[in-house]
């Protein structure tokens, strides 16, 4: 299932929406959506008494932790996931505990507690994924209605009965891309560059405008996602007591500087180009979204939530501290988007991005390869030099494991956004001095070998909290 062959576009890897999880999070409130869908298109929506949520595998096991179960009521109500004000999330599952009441649809009211409509079935895995779960809802008369999905990382969501469209599919893209060496060949025999030929097939999908519009949005979202997290202090939710740090550096990066969103922009600027500053800077980044991911902030799935910091932090890093500084700024941020999407699309591809199936290299790891190809051709590389850079960075990530503590998107998650986004800027640098036709270890050889790699990892290292830290340091996570 995971090694799928569609056509993918870069808005289907980079997706606005709301932490902590890709996985756990927007992909059960999609698939939730998408049995409302069904409701609505199949006529019985009129008719539903009671709706029950049955969560299997990693969706069980670390759900509570990846807020599953709010996602879940979330989607149920069809709240838009992009547009929510996610400073009214803890109130509306309050009012929904408290009255017991949820509001099917916006519109239809049923008894709803979630203790007792949401089921945590840890002992129960799926065979079609890891990340599964099903809906039941009682209609009147007595008949009942099911829909199962998988949650296949990314936000992404697969129906067990695939009898939904998706309309990507259906797309003839003018260069079909499977592996890195395809796109390689394409800008050899075009003479052109990687993002030129990824727009190319964007535009199978969306006019110019269209697309440099959304790119312009991703790009802002994250800025501003980087700038809420800088800017805000506290403790993390979920009980492990974390305590954000990104504003105290943001303070001693750029102390005393101004609160408003432009002139803090500008001010980064002013940190210096020295080793430290830089490094600092970039750590900054990182933290500042994955502390607003923990919180249920809104972030851009890059290409997941747990791994959302290592793209803005190499982004905003080539934006606003990097020397010498882009001719223009916003051109630069389209084209590292268009290719770092490209990157990750072909990891989508040909192994996975969740990890539940591989890891966390599948997260972290694909980030930070699609961040160091996106930076490599905003720093004057090749086509093969940006494959070599994501080849890099990946490779060095092969085989990490996903041991969050207590299933929160924490410890060690946050800081792991640090570690990927550096070693991004690192392989980039190496990859634009060094000759791509002497790399021993081409991308598609490394993103075959992450999908081997991820068959064979121990199922309690791939974000189930069974291994590593997650069973060093228990914690209890208190219920939604």
């Amino acid at each position: 299932m995971e090694r799928t062959r569609e056509s993918i576009s870069v808005f289907d890897i980079f997706k606005i929406g709301v932490g902590p999880s890709s996985s756990h999070t927007m992909g059960p409130w999609r698939a939730a959506q998408r049995f409302l869908n069904r409701a609505r298109r199949d006529g019985w929506f009129d008719r539903i008494q009671s709706v029950h949520v049955d969560l299997f595998g990693s969706l069980a096991k670390t759900g509570r932790g990846h807020g599953t179960d709010i996602a879940v009521m979330l989607g149920l109500m069809d709240a838009d996931v992009e547009a929510i004000d996610t400073t009214t999330i803890p109130g509306i599952i309050s009012e929904i505990k408290s009255k017991q009441v949820l509001r099917v649809g916006g519109t239809r009211e049923v008894p709803f507690t979630p203790m007792t409509h949401i089921g945590f079935h840890v002992t129960k895995t799926h065979p079609g994924h890891p990340n599964a779960l099903t809906f039941r809802a009682q209609l009147e008369g007595g008949e009942e209605m099911q829909g199962t999905f998988f949650s296949v990382g990314g936000g992404f969501v697969v129906s067990e009965e695939q009898d939904e469209p998706i309309a990507r599919q259906q797309v003839q893209l003018p260069f079909p891309i499977e592996l890195a060496a395809d796109a390689l060949r394409y800008c050899e025999e075009k003479g052109t560059n990687l993002p030129t030929l990824v727009m190319q097939n964007e535009l199978a999908w969306r006019t110019m405008p269209e697309i440099r519009e959304r790119l312009r949005r991703i790009a802002s979202t994250m800025f501003e996602c980087v700038w809420r997290g800088a800017h805000t202090e506290g403790i993390l939710p979920g009980g492990l007591n974390v305590k954000r740090r990104a504003a105290a550096m943001n303070q001693a990066l750029v102390p005393g500087g101004p609160t408003d969103y432009e002139g803090w922009l500008a001010a980064l600027r002013s940190i210096g180009t020295g080793f430290s500053e830089n490094l600092q800077a970039v750590s900054m980044f990182a933290l500042a979204v994955n502390e607003e991911n923990a919180a249920f902030g809104r972030v851009v799935t890059a290409p997941t939530n747990g791994a959302a910091g290592v793209i803005p932090a190499v982004l905003l890093y080539m934006f606003a501290v990097m020397e010498p500084e882009p001719a223009d700024p916003w051109r630069a941020c389209e084209e590292f988007l268009l290719v770092a999407g490209e990157v990750g699309s072909l990891f989508k591809k040909g192994a996975t991005i969740s990890a539940a199936m591989g890891g966390c290299q599948a997260e972290i790891g694909v980030s930070s390869a699609m961040a160091a190809a996106g930076l490599a051709h905003v720093r004057g590389a090749t086509a093969a030099q940006c494959m070599m850079a994501a080849e890099i960075a990946m490779e060095h990530h092969l085989g990490m494991t996903c041991d969050p503590i207590g299933g929160l998107v924490q410890v060690p998650c946050i800081e792991r956004n640090t570690m990927g986004a550096i070693k991004a800027i690192n392989a980039a640098e190496i990859a634009i001095i060094s000759d791509p036709a002497a790399a021993r270890v081409s991308l598609d050889d490394v993103i075959s070998t992450m999908w081997q790699t991820a068959l064979d990892m121990s199922e309690k290292y791939k974000e189930t909290s069974e291994g590593g830290l997650a069973v060093r340091i228990p914690v209890i996570v208190p219920e939604c």
